[in-house]
This record gives C-alpha cells, sequence and structure tokens, in this order.
C-alpha cells in the first residue's frame, strides 16, 4: 500500500504514520462504523472527485443507521476531502477512504457514549481486480456465504461489520483459486460481489438485482444512467445462479471495481469466455465520464 503524506482526522492533517488510534477503540471491539469508498481521477483540468456529494451523503447515512452522529455536515466532509487531495500533491488517479468510527472512552456493548471519530485517507490505487481483470474479465465462485440478511442487519449501510460477511466470502473465493466472489440472498437469489454490484446482459437486454439485500450502489446507478443515455434496455429483477451461467456477458461495477468484466463463473464460461461487446462500450463510457472526456456528466465531477 503506497503511502500518502497526510490524512485529515477529527479536522486536523496528520501524517500518515502518527495517524493512529487507541486498541481500546471501541469500533475495534465491537464493530459499529461506517466506510465510504469514492475515487479522484485525473483529467484535462487535474484531479477531479467523482460523484462526491453522493459519497459524502452516504457515509452519513451509513452512520445515521448505525445510530453514529457525524459531528461535520455534508459540505464540511467534501471540503476536507478536497483539501487533503490538494496537500498530498497527487498526480494520478486516487482512492479516497473516509470513515466514521467511535474511538476510545467507554467498553461494553452500548455505544452511545463512545466518542466519535471521523478520518479521511487518500491513496494511490490501482485497478482493484488487476488490470488484466479489466481487459479479460475474472473468475467468479459462487459464494457458500449467504448475504446478510435483512432479519439481521441493515445492508443500506455501509458498515464496518457488513465486511465480515465480504471478507469470508473473498477468502473462500481466491483460495479456491477464483478472483472474487458472488453471494447469493438468504432465498437464493444473486445479491452482489464481496465489494461490487452485479450486472448481466441477456439478449441485449441489461440486467441488475434489486438493492434488496445490497448496498445501494453509486457506481451501478451510474452504469444504469449511461446504459440508458445510451439507448440500452435497463432491467431491475431478480436473478437466479443458474440465469447467470447462460448470460450473454456479465461484470461488477463499484468504485473500486469500476465495470469489471466475468468471464467464468463456477466453471462455466460467460458468453465468449472475456470481455462482452456491451460491457466494453458502458466500460469505455464509464472511463469517459469520470476522467471529464464527456461534457455531458461533468456536473458528477469536482476538480481539486
Amino acid at each position: 500500500m503506497e503511502k500518502s503524506k497526510y490524512i485529515w482526522i477529527n479536522g486536523e492533517f496528520v501524517g500518515w504514520d502518527n495517524a493512529n488510534v487507541h486498541v481500546l477503540s471501541h469500533t475495534l471491539h465491537y464493530g459499529n462504523g461506517a466506510i465510504e469508498g469514492t475515487k479522484a481521477y485525473m483529467t484535462d483540468n487535474g484531479l477531479a472527485i467523482f460523484r462526491l456529494n453522493d459519497h459524502t451523503k452516504r457515509l452519513i447515512n451509513s452512520a445515521k443507521i448505525t445510530l453514529i452522529n457525524v459531528p461535520y455536515s455534508v459540505e464540511e466532509l467534501n471540503q476536507a476531502q478536497i483539501e487533503l487531495l490538494r496537500k498530498n500533491e497527487f498526480t494520478s488517479g486516487v482512492y479516497i477512504r473516509p470513515i466514521v468510527f467511535l474511538g476510545y472512552g467507554v467498553m461494553g456493548v452500548y455505544h452511545k457514549q463512545a466518542p466519535v471519530m471521523t478520518a479521511i485517507a487518500s491513496w494511490p490505487w490501482g485497478a482493484y481486480l488487476g488490470e488484466d481483470g479489466l481487459k479479460n474479465g475474472v473468475r467468479v465462485k459462487i459464494s457458500s456465504f449467504t448475504r446478510n440478511s435483512n432479519k439481521s442487519t441493515m445492508g443500506k449501510a455501509k458498515a464496518v461489520a457488513n465486511y465480515l460477511n465480504s471478507q469470508m466470502a473473498k477468502f473462500e473465493a481466491v483460495e479456491a483459486g477464483y478472483d472474487e466472489a458472488l453471494l447469493l440472498d438468504d432465498e437464493g437469489f444473486i445479491a452482489e460481489a464481496s465489494g461490487a454490484c452485479f450486472f448481466i446482459v441477456r439478449d441485449g437486454v441489461l440486467i441488475s438485482p434489486p438493492n434488496d439485500t445490497s448496498l445501494e450502489s453509486i457506481t451501478q446507478a451510474t452504469v444504469i444512467e449511461l446504459a440508458t443515455d445510451m439507448g440500452l434496455e435497463v432491467v431491475r429483477k431478480r436473478v437466479t445462479r443458474d440465469e447467470v451461467y447462460i448470460a450473454d456477458e456479465a461484470f461488477f461495477t463499484g468504485t473500486a471495481a469500476e465495470i469489471t468484466p466475468i468471464r467464468e463463473v463456477d466453471a462455466r464460461v460467460i458468453g465468449c469466455g472475456k470481455r462482452g461487446e456491451i460491457t466494453e462500450k458502458l466500460q469505455q463510457k464509464y472511463f469517459d465520464v469520470v476522467s471529464g472526456k464527456d461534457d455531458r456528466y461533468k456536473h458528477y465531477l469536482t476538480y481539486i
């Protein structure tokens, strides 16, 4: 992991190696916290954060869901991210990780007396599933782990605790020789990957499962908007695993995953076994948008 100069913590810029927390921080023991994942891309007019306001709003909403009161407004956190990128003097695209967590002060499950900590880090980070994956697609395993049920957790929060489920699924997939996991919900329908949303293409129609048991993905919403503007038919419906096996194309979307094609699921080759035509067109459009090459979507960019 490549270090940057500064991390923003509770309104101050702290050197990377000095951005530490106490071993008895409440979130470390009991798992209540909220995170975001945001990306900034280099454009002809300098570095620009993609959909900054939407990501910051989701961070605060996630914290609200898990009963944490963030002591900063959306505008204050937006400005902190802008200033952080300026101070770190990046020369290429970067990943931004805001986090709200509970610090040192009390122990025990009841959390409301624990101090709220807010931090933002940023660093250079390449393709989440590899540069080769962006071009040639990745191999995917449907996990034996079920996506957290709405009966036991809250999937609309990008909550720290939710990612234990993702970690176990990802580990299982990688240990079995695959690149990524795809989780089913508790009724056996496709939910999402360990850290990304999911699309298939059948007969020219773009299909993505509803967000019943998954995070409301900002990148997923972006892809649906781009596809609609490109004249593609988009359907949100439940998808079964066997429907995935016979899809013409499939891909993941997410801030880190961007648009990553899927070439194989559970030893079934998807379509032609490489990045499909519609996936490639959407991928090209997405990268044009985030890099400021399409004026129709420049309102999504916050220039540094």
